[in-house]
């Protein structure tokens, strides 16, 4: 039986609860392939033997809250957090296990 090329990931967007801009939702970029998206928890496909994961807000006139993480084979779970200034860049990383304390 051969390997699966592909592989799910579960990405939460997190936006803080007192941000200095409304209206901004985050668009998601898997290998150079743009997708708009929404806050919260979502699920994506990516090859397993590894991809770029790249997130970003739009506003009509800039970019902002950019961050960019190279999946290893191990990641199954990401979280971005997006800045509190429109003029900041955002973080993405692995999520902390499930049983970790806080």
């Amino acid at each position: 039986m051969t390997a699966p090329t592909t592989r799910r990931i579960e990405l939460t967007l997190r936006k803080p609860w007192f941000a200095l801009y409304a209206g901004v939702r985050p668009t998601l970029v898997l290998d150079g392939r743009g997708q708009p998206t929404q806050w919260g928890l979502g699920t994506w496909q990516v090859p397993s033997d590894g991809a770029t994961v790249a997130i970003f807000l739009f506003t009509r006139v800039w970019r902002f809250g950019q961050a960019e993480l190279t999946l290893s084979p191990d990641d199954r779970s990401l979280v971005y957090r997006a800045p509190w200034l429109p003029f900041l860049r955002g973080s993405i990383r692995p999520a902390p296990p499930a049983n970790a304390q806080a």
